[in-house]
Formats: structure tokens, C-alpha cells, sequence
């Protein structure tokens, strides 16, 4: 089975609850397992939540309102998306580097959460450009009586 979906949506914090609903509730119409809905559903909460609090304007262009979403379930394997045209990771830097937060950090867990609850993480930046592009995949489990193959 094969399900494929693209949003593109307002740099707003209420656009992320939306993402994440609409994902769950495609995984469970197709039956995956609810763990790991669960753990890709944090994991594109934390993308989304990124995009929407650093992916504004590019540093020669106006800001962007906007950033786009991709979800595919394919076979065995959900793969996320999360694009946005900011101005990319600081430094010119093409990927951030991937570090713990600190204990009483109130940012800076988003990257390494995406990292710890997904099975391969590819982080992309086109500093000034195109913004950064967050992707990461899973391979799927599946629920014994998947809705979709019982309506």
C-alpha cells in the first residue's frame, strides 16, 4: 500500500497540531502500530515546530509564511518531509551539529528527539537560498485489524 500527501502551511503554531493529527490519522486508517505513530508523529511535531520558528524570510529575500510538509507510506517505510525557505542553519553551516540540550534548556531538543525516534535522519540547509530541509524515515509496524483493509 502506498499513501502519499503534501500540506503547505503557515509558519503559525496552529498549522503544527494539524500536521501531526492529519499523519495519525493516516497511519491508522492504513494500520501501523500506535507506537509508532506515535514516535513519528513527536517527530514531525518537533520538524513542523522548527519550521515554524526559524524558517522565516531568507537573507536576501523577503520572509516566507509558509512551509510544506511530504508524508509517504510506502510499503514498509514512512518517510517525512519538512521544508521551509528560511535562511538556513547560521554560519552557512549545510547541516547543524546534533547535540544534547542541557537539563534546564527550554530549546534545543527538537533535532536530537527527531534523531533519537526516527531510524535515519538526513538534516539540509541552503543557507540564504532555499531555507533547511528536515527529513527522516521509519520502517512501519503494523496493527493486527488495520481499519482500512476491514471497511
Amino acid at each position: 500500500m502506498s499513501i502519499w500527501w503534501s500540506l503547505h502551511l503557515r509558519r503559525e503554531a496552529a498549522s503544527v497540531p494539524l500536521a501531526r493529527r492529519l499523519l495519525l490519522g493516516t497511519m491508522e486508517s492504513a494500520g501501523v502500530d500506535p507506537d509508532i505513530s506515535y514516535d513519528l508523529s513527536v517527530a514531525l511535531t518537533e520538524a513542523c515546530a522548527n519550521a515554524v520558528e526559524h524558517g522565516g524570510g531568507t537573507a536576501n529575500g523577503p520572509s516566507s509564511e509558509a512551509y510544506r510538509v511530504t508524508a509517504y507510506l510506502d510499503g514498509e517505510r514512512c518517510r517525512i518531509e519538512v521544508a521551509d525557505s528560511g535562511p538556513g542553519f547560521p554560519g552557512g553551516r549545510a547541516r547543524p551539529p546534533i547535540r544534547p540540550a542541557r537539563g534546564d534548556s527550554e530549546h534545543g531538543r527538537g533535532l536530537c528527539l527527531i534523531h533519537e525516534l526516527a531510524d535515519h535522519v538526513q538534516i539540509d540547509s541552503s543557507p540564504g537560498r532555499g531555507g533547511a530541509v528536515v527529513s527522516f524515515d521509519k520502517i512501519l509496524k503494523w496493527k493486527k485489524d488495520p481499519s482500512l483493509l476491514t471497511a
